[in-house]
């Protein structure tokens, strides 16, 4: 009866969706604005961890693909449907919070270097090279992290000569904040020319550093809070997977009084998630120059 069950419910919400994807409201335009916003967001993760080439639309796919396959074998092993579909569900966002993780980490990385280059870039304008030639010249003797993205630029700025298409193409490889505001500053000194590009450099890399050292005293400080907040939400959910490998223990929780547990500590622990994200957030860099 229960495996029935749950086997409608899979079919009905298939069902749903096909019939819900057939109409088209305001509302669902609204809603296609923030779902675009989302994969925009995944997207410059996707770039930022070098795994530009995957479609952003890939991981909600993988979340999903993950989700299921969980949920089916935990399902299979006891046979507890709720125990199996919360599983299932908190595994379904592991795909994106890795990828997240991972793209911090290299906004991290990119962040320390940024001063790096810029000095590389006033040295060489200041030994007589021109701006196109001063960003070539990064591909080969910048930062390690940076080069894959400044050889691109010079391939393509020798390609096709333009330099403002090949500063566009060099920001969606980048795709970070700090390095659209490079980009554009260096866009704006070329179009209206100038002699101050070297002052603007030197003050550019001195804020660079500046704003790197006081985020990383910041992260240090709060990073075993954080992280302790983080394992004291996951232990919950890992013991619950645990106990839902073994039959006996999951048919405890595939009953309505183990429903209604599930769905309190879910919502709980979203909640305590959201605060803990609140009170640990920092000011972060938008991409508004894209």
């Amino acid at each position: 009866m229960i495996d029935g069950a749950f086997l409608g419910l899979v079919l009905g919400l298939g069902l749903l969706a096909v019939w819900w994807s057939a109409w088209e409201t305001d509302e669902t335009v609204a809603r296609r604005g923030r779902i675009g916003a989302m994969l925009d967001s995944l997207r410059d993760d996707l770039v930022t961890v070098g795994l530009g080439s995957v479609p952003a639309a890939a991981v909600p796919a993988l979340c999903a693909g993950l989700g299921l396959v969980v949920a089916t074998a935990l399902w299979a092993m006891s046979g507890a449907v709720v125990p199996a579909v919360t599983i299932g569900l908190v595994s379904a966002v592991l795909p994106v919070l890795l990828l997240r993780s991972a793209a911090r980490r290299r906004a991290t990385a990119l962040r320390e270097v940024w001063p790096e280059a810029v000095d590389h870039i006033n040295s060489a304008i200041r030994a007589g090279l021109s701006l196109p030639e001063a960003l070539v010249q990064l591909g080969r003797k910048g930062p390690e992290v940076l080069r894959p993205a400044f050889v691109d630029f010079s391939r393509d700025y020798q390609a096709s000569g333009d330099f403002a298409a090949s500063l566009d193409r060099l920001k969606v490889r980048l795709a970070d904040p700090v390095g659209d505001r490079i980009v554009e500053a260096l866009r704006i000194t070329r179009d209206v020319g100038g002699t101050d590009l070297g002052a603007l450099l030197r003050t550019l890399a001195a804020f660079l550093r500046e704003d790197a050292r006081t985020r990383a005293e910041l992260e240090a400080r709060q990073s075993w809070t954080v992280n302790a907040a983080r394992m004291a939400l996951a232990a919950p959910w890992l013991v619950l997977a645990l106990m839902s490998t073994r039959p006996q223990a999951a048919q405890a929780y595939d009953t309505p009084a183990g429903f209604v547990m599930i769905l309190v500590g879910a919502v709980v622990s979203l909640i305590a998630y959201r605060v803990m994200l609140l009170i640990a957030r920092l000011p972060q860099d938008e991409r508004v120059l894209r």
